[in-house]
């Protein structure tokens, strides 16, 4: 189905005024807790301004925070089309940085020009098996996708443990248990002396693919019959069955990428701690972006400058990075708040 340019326009200024409505509203409880807590709010926006838009390093800094949140939401994105829910990028994403360490570890004498698209590969592989496995025990009606991506965000950190505290772990750091570091031909390239790396192409593109899918392919119609009527998709003659192994594999290669990317460009090497959450702050932002690109890119540059804000708050003003999970918070109250009053008001 094609959209014409008044419609494209009016879903386009839709998005924007929600995004606004729900920026400043945040932004305004926001400034009531810091006043609150005996801060200035005036001159925590201020040092966000100066510490994040006002120099290359920290806004170089939002777009490498950026870029896991966008592929993680693409992640969760790509299943809800169908109807599926895929909880599990947190754990898709630390199987694709497993996967693509074995390959670092293995391979460190081929050149950068066939070992990073091997990793490349070997990223998204590893997170699309692991959540294949959420879209086999669907597809055989055994255990909802919900439960099975939510429980495996937990096993998938302790099989990384087990490599970097086992046979991965590097004899020169005792205290701290990680694997050997990788070759610099394993390490994605990055921009302008910056942190902001490669996988940004990544994200971007699996965005353009995601829309273009979604908004110009049969296979996005397809996609869109089954999450909107299954029984119906069904009798249409819709492969349902391979429609959800299919895309929950791509789903979780994609998160598998945003692992990928954090230990060849960000860490250099397999860590424990390897993400801060990305993936359930992914699911969120794909939530609140009603599952579109364009909102994912918006969600995604609020979330990431919030988690900055709250590292400039603790240095500047003393404030606990604890408010970044209560702006969170304040964000999904707010816009759920909204989707409540505008289905009472119809």
């Amino acid at each position: 189905m094609r959209l014409d340019g008044a419609t494209l326009w009016a879903c386009a200024s839709a998005r924007a005024k929600g995004f606004a409505f729900v920026t400043a509203a945040a932004l305004g409880v926001f400034a009531t807790l810091l006043v609150a807590a005996g801060k200035d709010p005036l001159e925590a926006y201020i040092d966000t301004l100066t510490y994040v838009f006002g120099n290359a390093y920290g806004f170089s800094e939002l777009l490498v925070r950026m870029i896991p949140l966008m592929l993680t939401a693409v992640a969760a994105a790509l299943p809800a089309r169908i109807g599926l829910i895929n909880v599990g990028a947190e754990g898709q994403l630390y199987m694709g940085a497993w996967l693509a360490t074995a390959g670092a570890l293995a391979l460190p004498d081929l050149p950068a020009f066939v070992l990073l698209p091997l990793l490349t590969l070997l990223g998204f592989v590893g997170g699309g098996l692991w959540a294949l496995v959420a879209g086999v025990l669907r597809a055989l009606r055994l255990v909802n996708e919900t439960i099975s991506t939510l429980l495996l965000n937990y096993i998938a950190p302790l099989i990384v443990s087990y490599f970097i505290f086992g046979p991965w772990r590097s004899p020169e750091t005792a205290s701290y248990p990680q694997s050997p570091a990788f070759v610099e031909a394993a390490r994605l390239p990055t921009f302008f002396h910056s942190r902001v790396h490669f996988g940004l192409v990544y994200a971007l593109a699996s965005l353009v693919l995601y829309w273009l899918v979604m908004t110009r392919t049969r296979i996005g119609l397809d996609m869109r019959a089954i999450g909107g009527n299954p029984e119906a998709a069904r009798r249409l003659g819709i492969p349902i069955i391979r429609y959800i192994l299919t895309v929950m594999f791509i789903a979780g290669g994609v998160a598998g990428l945003a692992g990928m990317a954090e230990v060849t460009a960000i860490q250099g090497r397999l860590v424990s701690e390897l993400s801060p959450g990305y993936g359930f702050i992914g699911f969120l932002v794909s939530w609140l972006a009603g599952s579109s690109a364009a909102g994912i890119v918006t969600m995604s540059f609020l979330f990431a400058l919030i988690s900055s804000v709250g590292d400039i708050l603790q240095i500047t003003q003393g404030v606990p990075y604890a408010v970044v999970n209560i702006l969170m918070a304040v964000i999904l109250f707010i816009v759920l708040g909204r989707h409540s009053v505008g289905s009472v008001a119809r």
